[in-house]
């Protein structure tokens, strides 16, 4: 973890938990004052279980998903989110009554878009966008407007960790939030942000793929 300000905020569930640490961080978009840690939700089999198993509560079985949309690294999670919305019955329309699990490509100007063998999952599917965390909304909007753009219809946002209760108008279902889990969290605008303007130095560039000490 970046700095010594590290601790886990723990749930009922064994395997249910976030790794956060209190600092100074910058991502692509903003400065955080939390860095939000899900390496382990990503690619612990364990963890991601209970993230799905948490995820699908959010969902009633009227919802019809088809693909699941993988963003940030979230491909295992969203692996177990298919086979617990398979296992609980939920409504998808494939021909083959499955559902597919994919990720998205970016072009050198961030936009998503997806190669022809995977447009179909894409076209006229029910899609849910799965993120790790949603804060600023840039990458999950980006992901809406991509599904959009290939005839997909949006199912719902899922995330582990959100700051927001829409995106694009669409709900974002979280496990955690700033309201019930971290109260202190905040995002600023790279030029707004008053730890810069009070001097306190960078701890970590982060992003999807994790941090790098500075």
């Amino acid at each position: 973890m970046p700095t010594e300000n590290s601790y886990k905020i723990r749930t009922n569930h064994r395997n249910l938990f976030l790794r956060v640490s209190k600092g100074h961080f910058a991502t692509s978009h903003s400065h955080i004052n939390y860095y939000i840690d899900v390496t382990t939700q990503k690619t612990r089999l364990s963890e991601a279980t209970a993230v799905a198993k948490e995820l699908v509560t959010y969902y009633n079985h009227s919802t019809i998903v088809d693909t699941i949309l993988c963003l940030d690294g979230t491909e295992v999670i969203g692996a177990c989110l298919a086979n617990e919305l398979t296992r609980a019955d939920f409504v998808n329309l494939n021909a083959h009554q499955t559902i597919y699990v994919v990720t998205p490509e970016h072009t050198s100007g961030s936009q998503l878009f997806f190669r022809d063998n995977i447009v179909p999952m894409i076209e006229g599917k029910h899609v849910l966008i799965l993120a790790a965390s949603v804060t600023t909304g840039y990458t999950a909007q980006s992901a809406i407007e991509a599904v959009k753009y290939y005839n997909g219809h949006i199912a719902g946002v899922a995330a582990i960790f959100a700051t927001v209760e829409q995106c694009a108008e669409y709900p974002v279902r979280a496990i955690f939030n700033p309201t019930k889990n971290l109260q202190d969290f905040e995002s600023y605008a790279s030029h707004e942000c008053p730890l810069c303007r009070r001097g306190e130095k960078i701890d970590a560039l982060v992003n999807s793929f994790g941090y790098s000490k500075l």
